[in-house]
């Protein structure tokens, strides 16, 4: 069943923004779609039971719900780069779960969307990093560009990293992060002609909307269509 990989070229830039749109427009289209997170770094308790924000705004806008342990395979407490958090609970990060956790949703949804962990390059242990679980799920890949000073460099950088590792990038998104961005429109111009695929969706400054309200301004059917002919 096909998936998508959501990344970013950076943490921070909207991934899991993004993927819940995405989830929330495919689910809006009647496509029984499930968000996962396979690693998340940074939790705290809620009502007695370790809760990641990201994914949980995965699970709520999600089309069905899935075992939380295939939704997110690895929970880490603290708030920092996936293998710190890892070691300082004394546990390791490994992919083959991860692909395991993503075959097993695979067959309970049509479409699994897949958010990465923070930029695409971010070690997962002492050998592997994220582009290496991105190649071994094999999935199509959307890049989430943060707009802001330096974009132009991340995201040329991060698309030939995935470019690199043999992945196929369906389009990209554009995510107003400073709201008085000089440029902003001379940076999107630069970054369609740079990347060659396609803007899948162009991100105002909304920071009070929620994930349903992105999902207007991202090009749901084309996402769908272009993973479907996979």
């Amino acid at each position: 069943m096909p998936g998508i990989l959501v990344t970013g070229t950076d943490t921070g830039v909207g991934k899991t923004l993004v993927a819940a749109a995405l989830l929330e427009g495919l689910k809006a289209q009647g496509v029984r779609a499930v968000g996962m997170k396979p690693v998340a770094a940074g939790c705290k308790l809620v009502d007695g039971v370790w809760t990641n924000e990201d994914v949980a705004r995965l699970r709520a806008a999600s089309g069905i719900q899935a075992p939380p342990a295939l939704v997110n395979p690895y929970l880490l407490r603290d708030a920092v780069a996936p293998h710190i958090a890892a070691e300082r609970e004394g546990r390791r990060i490994e992919i083959a779960p991860i692909v395991e956790a993503y075959r097993q949703l695979a067959q309970l949804a049509e479409l699994v969307v897949v958010e990465g962990v923070g930029g695409f390059k971010v070690p997962l242990n002492e050998r592997e990093d994220t582009a290496d679980l991105a190649a071994a799920l094999g999935l199509p890949v959307i890049l989430v560009v943060g707009m802001r000073l330096g974009c132009l460099n991340h995201a040329m950088l991060t698309m030939e990293a995935i470019r690199a590792r043999g992945l196929r990038p369906i389009g990209w998104v554009a995510n107003q992060l400073d709201p008085s961005m000089h440029g902003f429109i001379e940076n999107r111009q630069a970054l369609q002609a740079g990347l060659k695929i396609p803007c899948l969706g162009i991100l105002p400054w909304l920071p009070n909307f929620g994930a349903s309200q992105i999902a207007k301004n991202l090009d749901v059917r084309a996402v769908f269509a272009s993973v479907a002919a996979r």
